[in-house]
This record gives structure tokens, C-alpha cells and sequence, in this order.
């Protein structure tokens, strides 16, 4: 039975006899090349016609032995020769030394990973062919590196689903996010608890569409100049429920134990007010009233008036209830909505009160059409926005899902890129492990990013981690993390090599060199715990694994434009009085304007 082919041999190992052996080899054969050189071309400047032999051993032995004699011009040359042939050895075992330097200590287990026809999925040529196909112009794919063994640039495709786990400080942004936006032919949905990746890249992104920043507990400082109403998304019961989970699972706390009543009661009670308010036209800051006032059977009337009468029941079950039970689903809905009481939030979500201050309505089925950028903001803990994030996220990827069910092919003409920055924290959707592979065939690209595995399991659970895992058709594991099982089972899918090794015994005056045959992984656990910054392990379908070099944003042409742009927007610059800071939106409206005509 063959190897697979996972499975290379490593050259063995030299022991010392065989080092000493083999260098005084090269020693003897450098000196027998520098006297042969040294005596012909010596001979040839004197003229004295020597017959010199024409092995080289003889003219050595020769010269021992007195039968050759010694050109008057072979000791300038010699000492010439020997001084280039060090001159040479030094800046050779510098040049070597710099190569080694500039490599990383897991660069050597890359020989036993994928490359050439092995990665073949993942080259330029691939991503340009599967481009020219789909018809997307501009971009051959979501660029992922260059490989480590060949320095071939990487690509994921226009069909590819992709997830990164990386630890803190491993450069997901720098060399992952931000170039993937800059790169994006069309729009572009990001999510993020920093600022960083918005102030790196609006600008250079406005050049040629509009920009919004969704900044509810200013993280990026920006000001409520646009508006987004989320009770716009709820047409029917299906999506006030939808709408209900996001809010649910945004305000639960990573790994809480939900109550088997109170909490599927509370989301569903919350989904009848949400419809409610969305039926009446009603700002969505009237579900919280609501949602304090157990007795007021207003939303029940509205939920009659429009034909739900199932929903009307359910909502009026739960304000006849009895007092305990029905504090308890009321109070748990309450919870879910908390965050509509914060007033800067609420300046994003409702209708501006200041008529003489234009704010445009962010509308996600025009945006999807654009090409242009939205940023959505928002960090964990007490008053998150987080469900407001997951809301807006979900209605712009189902409206261009509608546009793709409306285009050629079922798909949209030009890709949507999806970059969900720290999903687990500031966008748990919790149907994405089920529609990660679907989103892929309508051209709607994600890449879902991550600091590790047990933060996705914190929040789909870990059957719902290993499916939004199978689902991604490239997986990306840029170090960091310390989880020992996940390094294990990623370690177990690297695959192992069979290294031959040799051992050396003496007895007797005699020596015995033995060579066994050991099968060893080609990254272990701790190489993988201790991935150096600047690699990354790419598991893609199809393909075998393969360490890959990123490419940070700052190596890249347009480095200069993006560090105006982190420049433009730090918070110590000083603002620049002929440009008004909401000029982006203003742009973006223009532009949606111009989309609607």
C-alpha cells in the first residue's frame, strides 16, 4: 500500500563523523581546484610552455614530487583566487544568514505541505478563471497571502465562504480585513468592535462610493448624520421574529443558561411587539413602552386591525397571564430590548425630531445595488448595541439575497464582500452556520473572523461551530490561540511526514550507523500554539493544507492613501474646517438619491 501523500520523507539527519568526512572532502577538492587553476593559467601568463598532466591529481602529485615545477605567476594568482573564493564564502554565508533571518522557524514544514498543483484551487489563475466566469471584473478574489513554498499568491474565489481564527494582536486586521476591502469590487458590509479597520479605509473607498458608519456607542466618534429604521426589515411575523432573536441572543452573555419558559416566551412576546410597531408605523422605541407596561393591550389592537390574529392571541395570553408568570415574560423581554433605552443609540433607529437637519434613511435594498460601504460598530458589554449590528447586517445580506434571486443566474452580477469582524462579540447571528454554504452560490462572499474556537461555540454552540467550520470552503488559523483540542484536531488535519533519522553506535573499535523510518506531525500542537505573527495555516477545499506569508496593508501600492486616511480620521489630528465630517454620508446620500431615480 502507497503512502499518502501527506506523508514526505525528511533528509536524514548527518552525524558528526559524516560532517567532519564530508568537509574535509570540499577542503581537499577546493585546494586541488585552486592549485590546478593557479598552475595552467600561471603557466599560460610566463609562457614557459610547461607539459603539465592533464589530471589533476597528477599535477598535484606532481608538484609534491618535483616533476611539475611552480609558474613564477601561480602564487600572485593563488593568493588572488583564495582571497575571492573567501570574499565570495562570506557573502554567501551572509546572503544565507539574511534568507534565514527573514523566514520563520515554521517555514521548514512547509516542504511537507500543500504547494504547486497541490494549491492549484487557491492561484491566481483559479480566482481569475472562476472571475472571468462569474463575470466580476476588477478583482480576481479575496486575496489570502502568498505561500510560503514557491511564493505564489493565494486566492479565495467570488463562490468561497471563508472563517479565520486568530488570537489578539495577530494582524487579522492589517493583513486580512483590510486588504479584502480595499480589494472588494463591489459593496462592502463590515462589523467591528474597533475603529481601526473604518478610519483605514473609508476614504479610500469613498473615492468611488458611498461610505456610512453605523457608530451607535461611538467607538469611531461618528456623528448621527443618517438614519436607519430596524422595524423597516419587519414585513411580516417570520421577520419580527427574526428581528426578536437578534435582540436575544445580542444581549445574552457568552455562555449564559437560558430559562426553557421565560426565555423562548420573552423572544416571542417581543416579536409580537416588534410587528406591532411595524405595522403602525411606529418608532421601534415604543416596543420598550410597551414592554414595561404589561397591561397595555394597544399593541394587541394593531395586530388585529392588520389581520395577525394569531400573533394579537399569543400577546394578549401573555398580558392575561397570571401576575408571576407574566412579570416574568415581560421582564425577560425587557432585557432582550434594553438596549433602545440608551438615547445615543436611539438617535440611529428613530426618526430625526430636528425637521430643519436633513438625515437620509439608510435603505439596505439600494445599498446592495451600490457599490458602497457600510461600517457597523459596536462593542460587548452592558449597553451594546450589538443586537442593532446583527439587525442591520442581516437586513442588508437578506436584501442582496433577494437582488440575487432577481439577477442572472440567481446571483448578483457583482459579489458582495461580508467581512464579520469579531462576529462572536458585536454579530451573533444565529443562523449562520446554517446559510454560511448557501450565501457562497448567490455571489454574497463572508468571511467570519474570529479570536478562537470556544468564542464560537460561546455562541452557536459547538455542533453549530463544527457546521459554520464545514461550511467555510477556506479556513484560516493565523496562531494565537492556546486551545489545546482545537490546536489538536487542526494538527491531525495538517497530517503527518515519515522523518528518517539515523544513530550511530561503536563496539569494539567498530561503528554501526543505523537508520530508522518515524512518523511525526508535520506541525505539532506548539507549533501551532506558537505560529509567529506574519504566517498563517490555510485548510481550503480541495486542496492540501498550506502555509501561507500575509500581506499587511502596509506592503501593499495604495499604502500611501490608506495611511492618509487613518491621518484624516485620528482623533488627535485636528479636524479640517473645508471638509465637514459628515461629508461621507452627505456622499452616500447623494449617490442613494441618485440610485432611486
Amino acid at each position: 500500500m502507497s503512502l499518502p501523500s501527506n506523508r514526505r520523507r525528511q533528509p536524514s539527519g548527518l552525524s558528526t563523523e559524516l560532517v567532519l568526512l564530508w568537509s574535509g572532502i570540499i577542503l581537499v577538492a577546493l585546494a586541488l581546484l585552486l592549485i590546478n587553476v593557479a598552475v595552467r593559467l600561471g603557466d599560460l601568463i610566463s609562457g614557459t610552455a610547461i607539459r603539465l598532466p592533464g589530471n589533476p591529481f597528477d599535477l598535484v602529485f606532481g608538484l609534491i614530487a618535483g616533476r611539475v615545477g611552480w609558474p613564477r605567476a601561480a602564487t600572485p594568482l593563488i593568493i588572488i583566487l583564495a582571497l575571492v573564493l573567501l570574499v565570495g564564502s562570506i557573502v554567501g554565508v551572509r546572503l544565507v544568514h539574511r534568507l534565514r533571518h527573514g523566514s520563520s522557524r515554521v517555514d521548514t514544514a512547509a516542504t511537507y505541505l500543500g504547494r504547486g498543483r497541490e494549491v492549484e484551487s487557491l492561484s491566481e489563475r483559479s480566482a481569475v478563471r472562476t472571475a472571468t466566469r462569474l463575470g466580476v471584473a476588477g478583482s480576481p478574489g479575496v486575496l489570502i497571502g502568498r505561500s510560503v513554498q514557491g511564493d505564489r499568491p493565494l486566492f479565495g474565489s467570488w463562490e468561497d465562504m471563508i472563517i479565520d481564527i486568530s488570537g489578539p494582536r495577530s494582524g487579522k486586521t492589517t493583513s486580512r480585513a483590510i486588504p479584502a476591502i480595499l480589494d472588494a469590487p463591489a459593496a462592502v458590509l463590515v462589523t467591528s468592535n474597533k475603529r481601526d479597520v473604518v478610519d483605514a479605509t473609508r476614504d479610500v473607498r469613498a473615492r468611488s462610493a458611498p461610505v456610512w458608519v453605523f457608530d451607535p456607542q461611538a467607538i469611531a466618534g461618528e456623528d448621527p448624520t443618517w438614519w436607519w429604521d430596524p422595524l423597516s426589515y419587519v414585513t411580516d411575523d417570520v421577520k419580527a421574529a427574526r428581528l426578536a432573536e437578534h435582540f436575544a441572543a445580542g444581549t445574552r452573555d457568552p455562555g449564559a443558561r437560558t430559562d426553557a419558559f421565560f426565555d423562548p416566551a420573552g423572544q416571542d412576546l417581543l416579536a409580537g411587539l416588534l410587528l406591532a410597531a411595524a405595522l403602525d408605523q411606529l418608532p421601534i422605541t415604543r416596543v420598550y413602552t410597551w414592554v414595561t407596561r404589561p397591561t397595555d393591550e394597544t399593541p394587541v389592537d394593531i395586530l388585529r386591525s392588520h389581520g395577525f390574529i394569531l400573533t394579537a392571541d399569543q400577546v394578549a395570553g401573555v398580558i392575561t397571564a397570571p401576575e408571576r408568570q407574566r412579570g416574568g415574560i415581560y421582564g425577560t423581554a425587557q432585557q432582550m430590548a434594553a438596549c433602545l433605552t440608551n438615547r445615543a443609540i436611539a438617535h440611529w433607529i428613530t426618526p430625526p425630531t430636528d425637521t430643519s437637519v436633513w438625515r437620509p434613511h439608510f435603505s439596505p435594498a439600494e445599498f446592495v445595488r451600490s457599490k458602497g460601504t457600510l461600517y457597523s460598530l459596536s462593542k460587548e458589554g452592558r449597553g451594546t448595541a450589538g443586537p442593532l449590528v446583527t439587525a442591520l447586517t442581516v437586513a442588508v445580506v437578506e436584501a442582496a439575497e433577494e437582488l440575487a434571486a432577481q439577477s442572472p443566474g440567481g446571483r448578483l452580477a457583482a459579489p458582495m464582500l461580508g467581512i464579520l469582524d469579531e462576529a462572536a462579540n458585536v454579530c451573533r447571528w444565529q443562523d449562520l452556520p446554517d446559510l454560511y454554504s448557501h450565501y457562497g452560490s448567490r455571489g454574497i462572499v463572508l468571511m467570519t473572523i474570529l479570536q478562537s474556537w470556544s468564542q464560537g461555540v460561546d455562541v452557536w454552540s459547538e455542533s453549530g461551530m463544527k457546521k459554520l467550520w464545514s461550511a467555510a470552503n477556506i479556513k484560516i488559523y493565523g496562531g494565537g490561540v492556546s486551545e489545546a483540542q482545537f490546536l489538536e484536531d487542526l494538527s491531525r488535519l495538517v497530517g503527518d511526514y515519515d522523518r528518517l533519522s539515523s544513530s550511530t553506535s561503536s563496539t569494539k573499535g567498530q561503528t554501526t550507523v543505523s537508520q530508522q523510518l518515524q512518523r511525526e506531525r508535520i506541525l505539532d500542537v506548539a507549533d501551532l500554539a506558537a505560529m509567529p505573527k506574519g504566517r498563517a495555516l490555510v485548510l481550503a477545499s480541495g486542496s492540501r493544507p498550506t502555509l501561507i506569508r500575509t500581506l499587511p496593508w502596509m506592503s501593499r501600492p495604495d499604502a500611501d492613501q490608506v495611511r492618509a486616511s487613518i491621518a484624516h480620521h485620528d482623533p488627535r489630528s485636528r479636524p479640517v474646517e473645508s471638509v465637514p465630517t459628515s461629508m461621507s454620508t452627505l456622499t452616500a446620500a447623494d449617490l442613494m438619491q441618485e440610485t432611486r431615480r
